[in-house]
């Protein structure tokens, strides 16, 4: 009884999985990686270059089977259409106003037992000259890891590759990070940030 009642709970998100991961492997795409030991990191989610970036990570995350975070814009959570970002993980983000989106997402990690949350270091699909640092601090100031998380275009192949907890040095780690994402090409190469 107990199996068939867990199957009954479970039956709309293995559903849910399983049509992610066909379409996923239907559009030509693998997983590569493993989901990491720590129940709480921060994922760099890179290079951000397309509107397609979202629905390929989130394939990575069904892969992996973990309930993945992002932030967005609020815009993206007002009328018809919010409810359905609320559902596939997002976390609106109000950017007209001077509020520490840092310490509040701080906050939420100490708060929270499991936490999986994708962060575009560039802040934007546009092509930019330098990271923002907020993907780092806020696993910095939490305590959590960082997971190397990428989409490859290219090579048709998303996940998360090393994991590196931070150091306090942020140019020091970007080094790291940045021989990491070196060989990853974007949907938009144009747009590609330099970290």
């Amino acid at each position: 009884m107990k199996k068939m009642l867990r199957f009954i709970a479970n039956a709309p998100f293995a559903f849910i999985r399983a049509l992610g991961l066909g379409l996923y492997r239907l559009a030509g795409w693998k997983v590569e990686g493993e989901l990491p030991a720590s129940p709480k990191f921060v994922v760099i989610a890179a290079p951000h270059t397309s509107n397609w970036d979202l629905p390929f990570m989130l394939g990575v995350a069904l892969h992996l089977q973990v309930r993945l975070r992002w932030m967005g814009k609020d815009t993206l959570f007002k009328g018809s259409f919010g409810w359905f970002m609320r559902l596939l993980g997002g976390i609106p983000i109000d950017r007209s106003k001077a509020n520490n989106v840092v310490a509040q997402m701080i906050e939420i990690y100490n708060g929270a037992e499991r936490l999986a949350v994708a962060i575009p270091p560039e802040g934007t699909r546009a092509k930019v000259r330098y990271w923002k640092t907020g993907f780092y601090n806020i696993a910095h100031g939490a305590g959590v890891p960082i997971a190397l998380g990428f989409l490859d275009y290219k090579r048709k192949v998303g996940g998360i590759g090393m994991m590196l907890a931070t150091t306090g040095d942020y140019d020091a780690d970007l080094e790291i990070i940045k021989k990491f994402y070196a060989g990853v090409t974007g949907k938009y190469v144009a747009r590609t940030d330099e970290a």
